[in-house]
């Protein structure tokens, strides 16, 4: 038996999962492709599928990367087709090819790269794929952003795990732009906390609501404290666009 390891990239839209990881009562990403591997596999047991990123509840992804090994004599391209046919409308492998045994989707990537999607006034189109807002300063919140380039402690910024040592992240780009009534951010990094990204936004969004001054932002993030009570964006307008290799 030669068992190969699989790299896929995956669509999705979060607005009816639970989230990436698999859980035994939720509808989530993670159960939902290994459902589809175990129909078309014929087997009984579990093949896990290892992602790139855990994707919160309610949160998209464009191009979420993970990896599975499988044992099988469909080509590659007939395993792609296959698990698609099997994999429900909010869901969908982009593209799919074998790669080295030792690759790991998450251990291995280089670069996240997010957005996220607010809008300014109403939407009923875009209702689960941004965030209304009514208030925004693109030059303002473009200053703040800039504040996040490089090397920071983003501890005030995540919901704080006693497991997660490590709270230390460097910012490779981090800018707001406009397209339309869409105020998009933009940002990629090596490495995301929990929730992270929902705080960044919201926190910069708040301080174009002066619900909070400039000062406070600088503050939580060259003084970092845990558990700091501060504003998050909901999950809808988060999108995972990409995840480099160094490639």
């Amino acid at each position: 038996m030669i068992i190969s390891r699989y790299k896929l990239t995956i669509a999705y839209d979060g607005t009816k999962f639970s989230g990436w990881q698999i859980q035994n009562t939720e509808r989530t990403v993670q159960g939902t492709i290994e459902s589809a591997i175990k129909i078309i596999s014929g087997q009984g047991e579990r093949i896990i599928v290892n992602g790139a990123g855990r994707t919160d509840a309610g949160v998209h992804a464009q191009g979420q990367v993970a990896h599975f090994d499988f044992d099988t004599k469909l080509k590659v391209e007939n395993i792609k087709n296959a698990l698609n046919a099997n994999l429900p409308k909010d869901c969908k492998i982009i593209d799919l090819f074998k790669t080295e045994r030792d690759f790991h989707s998450r251990f291995d990537a280089k670069i996240r790269s997010y957005k996220y999607q607010c809008y300014n006034g109403e939407s009923i189109l875009f209702r689960n794929q941004c965030w209304t807002i009514n208030k925004f300063d693109i030059q303002l919140l473009n200053h703040l952003a800039s504040q996040l380039i490089g090397t920071h402690d983003f501890l005030s910024f995540c919901k704080y795990r006693e497991d997660v040592k490590e709270t230390k992240c460097t910012i490779f780009v981090s800018k707001w732009l406009i397209d339309n009534n869409m105020i998009i951010f933009k940002i990629s990094a090596n490495r995301f906390l929990h929730h992270m990204i929902r705080y960044l936004v919201g926190t910069m969004v708040a301080v174009c609501e002066s619900r909070l001054k400039e000062i406070d932002f600088q503050l939580l993030l060259n003084s970092p404290k845990k558990n700091v009570r501060i504003f998050k964006a909901p999950p809808q307008g988060l999108i995972l666009s990409r995840v480099s290799y160094g490639e």
